[in-house]
């Protein structure tokens, strides 16, 4: 195994605290007798985002955030791997429950046996779940089964890094939802889709395009879930910046959704596509003026 385990994360020398604070993220009551195992895998082929680069044999930011918050809510364990090829086998991925994707490639290179794996047998079992950051849509973009189950595929970012945008909350009583409100404005990157699929996801909050200055005449999600078999899916666009890793309320956010993917908290995942079709035409209407 390659695998950095949660007491070795322990004694990295990696100041979690000045890095992320010490009271940002929520603490459950009703955490698991027995945490469950999440592997994550940061693997990056073509561009490697701040947030999972690794500095002198430490863990990136986001592997350090993620970290964290399975020590202070213990609802989880986390495993850590750039190497998918070794770890994400279906021996391996057996022991687990979670497993987390900050990634980026059109392909991991991952055997086809462990793919097919992962989707027709792991993921379809109850209490399994697949929580995903960014470019984990950039990740498999020409490759149907992936993009089927994370429900879209990368088709470039108009709003950059450096961008302010502002984002409308659908689903406001989905535990991944609760913290942001109605409405926020985050300087983080947005991505736009190709092969998105709003008949199988259950979109909870997309750009405005009225209240952003880069105007698009077509719907932007920026997170949903989704029904996997008995699995579930939890995906949100956000994490380009190691800034937004370090924000109170993301770091909350990703805690609900895994708190619903873990099935500890009630959430929709009926798919709403009324909700894409009625932003699909709000942004043909924000970008023209109107």
């Amino acid at each position: 195994m390659h695998l950095p385990r949660l007491p070795r994360l322990l004694a990295l020398p990696v100041a979690i605290g000045i890095l992320f604070g010490l009271s940002a993220v929520s603490f459950a009551d009703d955490a698991p007798e027995k945490p469950a195992r999440m592997l994550m895998v940061t693997t990056s082929k073509t561009f490697t985002h701040e947030p999972v680069r690794r500095k002198e044999q430490q863990l990136a930011p986001a592997e350090v955030a993620v970290t964290q918050i399975g020590q202070q809510t213990k609802l989880f364990t986390v495993d850590c791997t750039q190497d998918p090829v070794a770890d994400f086998t279906p021996e391996n991925l057996k022991k687990y429950d979670l497993v987390f994707f900050y990634t980026q490639g059109p392909s991991l290179e991952i055997p086809e046996p462990a793919l097919d794996f992962f989707f027709n047998t792991w993921l379809k079992q109850k209490g399994h779940g697949f929580i995903a950051t960014h470019s984990s849509t950039d990740t498999y973009g020409g490759y149907k089964p992936y993009w089927d189950m994370i429900g879209g595929t990368f088709d470039g970012h108009p709003w950059n890094a450096g961008d302010t945008v502002t984002i409308t909350v659908h689903d406001k009583n989905h535990p991944a939802m609760k913290v942001w409100g109605d409405e926020f404005q985050i300087r983080d990157e947005i991505y736009q889709y190709k092969n998105w699929q709003p008949e199988k996801v259950h979109v909870l909050m997309s750009l405005n395009m009225a209240k952003t200055g880069t105007k698009k005449p077509y719907h932007v999600p920026v997170a949903w879930v989704k029904n996997y078999g008995d699995g579930r899916v939890f995906y949100t666009n956000l994490g380009h910046n190691a800034e937004t890793w370090a924000n109170p309320k993301f770091r909350d956010s990703l805690i609900g959704g895994i708190r619903w993917v873990m099935g500890l908290e009630t959430g929709d995942a009926t798919p709403n596509p009324d909700v894409s079709k009625a932003w699909h035409e709000k942004s043909i209407s924000d970008a023209a003026g109107k």
